[in-house]
């Protein structure tokens, strides 16, 4: 099983690092484009939120993304070092009340795209699987 960690400071302009490493990602275990598409927005818009919502943009505190790839699926954790959230009520970005709203499509976003997602820790942790078999 392959394993690769980096760290980031909660900084927005740090989720150019992020697209780079999941362009090495790409390249580096030949992943096709539409895995690749959707592991790009899904990974970024978990780091987005772990920047904003977890860390509040405190650039003293990081953001952790792990990849861990074996022959059928590709994992990222994604872990914030903030006070969690509760996952299990978030609004609904489809709702006529929400369609306008700026925000909250990440997660939904997410759901949609990876082929399994799970929150840990309290919603610290964003665990994204996508089968690539």
């Amino acid at each position: 099983m392959n394993t690769i960690n980096i760290q980031i400071p909660s900084l927005t302009e740090n989720l150019r690092i992020v697209e780079s490493f999941i362009d090495n990602v790409k390249e580096k275990f030949n992943l096709n484009d539409d895995i690749y598409g959707n592991i790009m927005i899904s990974v970024t818009e978990s780091v987005n939120n772990a920047i904003h919502h977890g860390n509040k943009q405190d650039k003293a505190k990081s953001v952790s993304i792990t990849l861990l790839l074996d022959d059928n699926q590709i994992k990222f954790a994604i872990v914030d070092e903030g006070s969690g959230f509760d996952f299990n009520n978030l609004p609904d970005p489809t709702a006529p009340e929400n369609i306008d709203k700026i925000g909250g499509r990440g997660i939904f976003l997410m759901k949609n795209l990876a082929d399994e997602v799970h929150f840990i820790n309290e919603g610290r942790e964003v665990e994204l699987v996508f089968y690539i078999n």
